[in-house]
């Protein structure tokens, strides 16, 4: 027997100017420029503050009469590409080369015959963000048939990945880490602790990789003292040539631009919100006049454009009413963390930082959860101790010996401090380090230790034994 039931749900619609709202309050500042002034582009009835009409003419707008053809309206050819801060690497951009255009440059200077050009151009096209070949030969041949249209063979791509790999930066074009820093060592001025690494690397690497060091020193009849010099060697090369210029996102150098400023007035830790390049936004007083004098008018093409003036109107408004709640939001949820951490904000220390939570400033501010994280989200504070993301001073807690709460920062810290101060020819497994951290104070266990140190990105004690 099938029954029809009726369900009723309680639903909050958002309406759009909530909606347009929320979307604002998660752009950081540099994007939110860039929205600002998609917006004053769209709509001809927002102006910005900032900006003074120099050519009074230009501000006399009738309803009546229509642009002529080709009349592009003044809003459009204003240009205004700097900020009111007066810090200038705040209303810069810089663009750096990118990583590919920095090779495919290089093979310009070769002398090739286009055709080798054009192989050599996609096998950079397919290198990957490191600088790593992660193809091999002989799919790179089927795919420079099947999608450049180039019959070749697997010597001839050999020959020009032969030519890649002596570009700069040195490395680029390797296969795997052996012959990332084999190219490497191979470049380097002839010693004998080059040539020791390159032999380590040559016959040793699996050895090397597990840190098995007395094999390797038995197997090459070498001492420590050379191993020491060649390792030395191996550990100043970089394993990633394309990291540093890498492009997978995009070729232009972006510049953190801070949402918050910490300020110190009279001993009173505070912050102000700058705008830099954020234009200033009013409604212009014009085409609200305009629209006052058209209510109620009987001809269509008034009508019409009473009608789009309005749309346009309320458009503005909702924006510029958007932005203000952003702000306060952004405001009020700064000045919560900031009450919240003040102590770390005092000095730095990161052992003042307090566990703190999203909801911990839900319940400050009024705000949902939601509204903390997007506001958190992509933000960034300026202090004398560096640039922070707003993430940076949430963790959650633990507590120490005495039944005191602690941040997992505070505990990650001097986990990081232990580890530094070990003794590189025995450092120390993660159940020594569970001792020596109940020695300061810490009650953790050892997956606690674990799931923290890769967390770091610190290896296991066997991987951080050195020669020393």
């Amino acid at each position: 027997m099938i029954r029809n039931t009726l369900e009723l749900k309680q639903q909050q619609k958002l309406s759009p100017q909530q909606i347009q709202t929320i979307k604002l309050i998660e752009l950081p500042v540099q994007e939110l420029e860039q929205r600002v002034r998609a917006e004053l582009e769209s709509n001809p009835v927002l102006d910005d503050e900032s900006l003074q009409d120099e050519d009074p003419e230009t501000a006399n707008v009738s309803l009546d009469a229509p642009k002529k053809d080709g009349e592009i309206p003044a809003y459009r050819t204003t240009v205004s590409n700097w900020g009111k801060d007066p810090r200038p690497e705040y209303n810069t951009f810089s663009e750096q080369e990118s990583f590919s255009q920095s090779l495919l440059r290089q093979l310009g200077y070769r002398n090739l015959s286009p055709r080798k050009y054009e192989i050599g151009a996609f096998i950079i096209g397919s290198l990957d963000d490191d600088g790593y070949l992660r193809r091999s030969v002989d799919a790179l041949v089927d795919d420079l048939s099947f999608r450049a249209n180039i019959e070749t063979d697997e010597a001839e791509v050999e020959e020009l990945l032969g030519v890649i790999q002596q570009f700069d930066p040195v490395g680029v074009g390797a296969r795997d880490l052996r012959e990332c820093l084999l190219l490497q060592l191979r470049a380097l001025k002839p010693s004998p602790s080059v040539e020791n690494a390159v032999r380590i690397l040559e016959e040793c690497f699996n050895d090397f990789t597990s840190k098995h060091f007395d094999k390797i020193m038995s197997r090459l009849g070498i001492d420590e003292e050379q191993f020491k010099d060649a390792f030395n060697r191996i550990k100043k090369l970089n394993p990633s040539p394309g990291g540093p210029a890498g492009d997978a996102v995009s070729d232009r150098a972006q510049q953190i631009v801070p949402d918050f400023i910490l300020e110190e007035r009279d001993g009173v830790l505070t912050f102000s919100m700058p705008r830099f390049n954020v234009p200033e936004l009013r409604v212009n007083k014009q085409y609200a006049d305009l629209l006052a004098t058209a209510r109620g008018a009987t001809d269509r093409e008034r009508r019409e454009a009473a009608s789009f003036v309005k749309q346009k109107l309320d458009s503005a408004k909702w924006f510029i009413e958007a932005l203000k709640q952003r702000q306060n939001t952004l405001s009020k949820t700064m000045g919560a963390i900031l009450d919240y951490q003040r102590e770390y904000f005092a000095d730095g220390d990161e052992s003042h930082l307090r566990p703190m939570v999203l909801k911990d400033i839900a319940e400050i501010t009024g705000f949902d959860i939601s509204t903390i994280s997007r506001v958190v989200n992509s933000k960034y504070i300026e202090t004398p101790f560096g640039i922070f993301p707003l993430k940076y001073f949430f963790s959650e807690g633990m507590e120490n010996s005495e039944g005191e709460e602690v941040s997992t920062r505070e505990l990650k810290k001097a986990l990081r401090e232990c580890i530094d101060a070990e003794d590189k020819r025995k450092p120390l497994t993660d159940e020594q380090l569970v001792v020596e951290l109940g020695k300061r104070g810490y009650k953790v266990a050892r997956r606690t230790i674990a799931k923290y140190r890769g967390q770091l990105g610190i290896p296991l004690a066997r991987w951080r034994k050195e020669l020393v």
